[in-house]
């Protein structure tokens, strides 16, 4: 019995022991705060340095925004905000004082109130944390705050407009009545009897003093705040007892019941007449300065069109003193070597006529002299202007220097010494070797006649890398650069000097001792090959003109310097040329010069002409054709056309300067030539049949 006994009295423990965990957890479960307890475990920066939730209600849920955080650690799902929360329980936990604060939970989108306190359960590791939500409480909190502010406005405004003496009257608005009553001021700023005004009006009495243009916008302003609630405030005209209109603001403010439903509608007139006065003038004013502004950038706007007009009007007279200046230093030069042609052919045919033979050699020699240095003069003049024809190519500018150093000591002569400095590893360069040749010499007779009474000149190779800064200063765009300078030892030259000294026939060497062409085709030719030209220079100290020219990312052959020996060449059985040029003379000498060798020669006068005979079945191995031609095509044109139908025709083309847009900027396809006006006959014989042996 005994036995039995206890059983029994064990069982009644374990049911009173459940039904006691089952109203626990039922209260658990059933409050409406959150609740959780939370137990120090040992974490990876030390101990007690994280928790883990070993118990959580369903309103910490709610109230957190944290699902299912039963088993979990306070690093596994807020490892940011880990080491506040530890420290914030560990402090309770340690000391056991209580702690109680407010958070925003951003996941919940609640002001929670937090309270925790060291759990006195079974493991001294735990704390409980409650959680209470007082979103309300703080948006209530808030929202008093915010009235009171408006309130204090309010009160600021009135107090203002009472020390001002603005206020002439007052309303309260019964919204649920429909009850409009005022005081005196506001009966009689309306027009109004002041004993209907505290008995109480209609809105329609009120709204019958307002000016007819305002009425529309006072409704709709009325009815909005009535609407939404809180402040009013809008400006508009009434009629007052003298019959006159006068503006006023009316201020107020709508009282709404917590369900949205209107109550009242206080508020205060104003008397802002003076003050619109005020704006309006203010405006007025504002108008005017506005107009006079326009008036004024519009006087500037004329002032600047007519300096513009005076710039270019300046612009305009100074290119025709430079075109006069260039065009009589020219007139002068080809004067002076017509006049020698003409006489000595003149000459000529006066001793041919007289049978005096051997003395015409002599003219004709002096007339050939003067054609070869009017040549020289006009391709100076193309280089200045960047129109002369260039044959680039891949060069060793070391090995140039090197080959025309002794020429260049034989030329200035044995009072002057001259040295070379060339850099180890000089990259080469793309550019027209002879031009080059010709630029360089050009400089050293500038520098030896800067040195009458002997001195030195050196000549320097260098590699540049010019960054943002010196590209800028020197006008070339970024990138590896290579420098020809020139540097002597002589009088140097003014700023003034150095200013003009690229100017065409500018010089200041005595009259008939220089054409001043020098140094500005040095200057077209350094920019038609994508480089500059600089000079630095000081008076009685020296002066160094550099050429810098653009690398070229490829090898250089090293016989720059290697002159064309022109044989004599005759032509084979067969061969035939067609010329196409449209000035009968070049026409007749090309064609006379080419029969005389052997060659059978077709003639054509326009690239239409032209086309037809290369289209057609004759036979022809070389095309000889100016590059200007009438006829519909260029010589360019032309030839590409042909070479549809002879894809391998060589050509040379003729021209007396460089059309870029023609030629294709010096980039012409295997098999075409380039000869500029005027040539050696020996040379277009030479380059004939080079092309021909091809």
């Amino acid at each position: 019995m005994t036995s039995s006994g206890e059983n029994e009295q064990l069982r009644s423990a374990r049911y009173a022991l459940a039904d006691c965990e089952q109203r626990y957890r039922g209260l658990f479960e059933a409050i409406d705060d959150g609740f959780c307890i939370i137990e120090f475990i040992d974490g990876p920066q030390g101990p007690l340095s994280d928790y883990v939730h070993v118990e959580a209600n369903s309103g910490y849920e709610r109230h957190t925004g944290i699902r299912h955080v039963v088993g979990k650690r306070i690093r596994e799902f807020a490892p940011d905000e880990a080491d506040g929360w530890v420290a914030l329980y560990g402090e309770v936990l340690r000391t056991g004082r209580p702690l109680r604060f407010e958070r925003y939970f951003d996941a919940a989108g609640r002001y929670i109130e937090v309270s925790a306190a060291r759990f006195e359960g079974v493991s001294p590791r735990q704390v409980s944390v409650l959680f209470r939500d007082i979103t309300q409480r703080k948006q209530a909190e808030a929202a008093l705050r915010e009235s009171e502010a408006i309130a204090r406005e309010n009160i600021e405004r009135v107090q203002l407009a009472l020390a001002a003496g603005a206020i002439i009257g007052t309303w309260l608005w019964d919204l649920q009545q429909d009850r409009f009553s005022v005081d005196e001021g506001f009966a009689r700023a309306f027009g109004l009897d002041p004993a209907l005004g505290r008995v109480g009006l209609s809105l329609e009495q009120v709204v019958a003093t307002v000016h007819p243009d305002d009425r529309e916008a006072l409704s709709n302003a009325i009815n909005e705040a009535i609407k939404r609630g809180g402040p009013y405030a809008h400006q508009y005209r009434v009629r007052r007892a003298n019959g006159q209109y006068y503006w006023i603001e009316a201020n107020g403010r709508v009282h709404l019941a917590t369900d949205g439903t209107p109550l009242s509608f206080p508020g205060v007139v104003l008397d802002v007449e003076e003050r619109r006065a005020v704006e309006e003038e203010r405006n007025r004013a504002a108008a005017e300065l506005r107009a006079l502004t326009e008036t004024l950038e519009q006087r500037v706007a004329e002032r600047s069109a007519e300096l513009l007009r005076a710039e270019e009007q300046l612009r305009q007279s100074q290119k025709m003193e430079a075109v006069g200046q260039l065009t009589g230093g020219l007139a002068h030069d080809f004067n002076n070597l017509l006049a020698g042609i003409a006489g000595a052919l003149e000459l000529v045919a006066t001793r041919l006529s007289q049978g005096r033979i051997v003395d015409a050699e002599r003219y004709i020699v002096a007339a050939q002299g003067a054609t070869k240095r009017a040549a020289a003069l006009t391709h100076r003049l193309l280089a200045f202007s960047r129109r002369q024809t260039l044959d680039p190519r891949p060069t060793n500018v070391n090995a140039l220097v090197n080959g025309m150093t002794e020429l260049i000591q034989r030329t200035v002569g044995p009072g002057i010494h001259v040295e070379t400095v060339g850099v180890a590893g000089l990259w080469p360069a793309l550019v027209d070797v002879s031009q080059l040749e010709n630029a360089l010499l050009n400089l050293c007779l500038n520098a030896r006649d800067a040195m009458p009474n002997g001195g030195r000149i050196t000549i320097e190779t260098a590699n540049r890398w010019f960054d943002h800064d010196a590209a800028r200063t020197h006008q070339v765009p970024e990138g590896q650069y290579l420098s020809l300078c020139v540097t002597d030892t002589g009088v140097g030259m003014a700023p003034e000097v150095m200013a003009r000294a690229f100017d065409p026939f500018f010089t200041t060497k005595p009259l008939g001792q220089g054409t001043g062409l020098g140094l500005s085709m040095i200057y077209g030719f350094a920019q038609q090959s994508g480089g500059q030209v600089r000079i630095y220079s000081e008076l009685e100290r020296g002066t160094t003109v550099c050429i810098y020219l653009p690398r070229h990312y490829g090898d250089a052959t090293d016989d720059a310097v290697e002159r064309i020996k022109l044989p004599t060449p005759q032509a084979e059985v067969g061969e035939t040329v067609l010329v196409v040029d449209d000035e009968p003379t070049v026409r007749m000498l090309i064609t006379d010069v080419l029969e005389e060798l052997g060659y059978t020669v077709i003639e054509a006068a326009d690239s239409g002409a032209g086309l037809r005979v290369l289209q057609s079945d004759v036979r022809i191995d070389l095309l000889v054709s100016d590059v200007g031609l009438p006829g519909g095509m260029n010589g360019r044109q032309m030839a590409e056309a042909a070479r549809q139908q002879r894809p391998g025709l060589k050509v040379i083309f003729i021209t007396g300067y460089a059309e870029n847009s023609v030629i294709g900027n010096g980039h012409l396809e295997p098999g075409m030539h380039m000869l500029t006006k005027p040539f050696a006959v020996g040379t277009l014989a030479a380059r004939v049949r080079e092309l021909m042996n091809a």
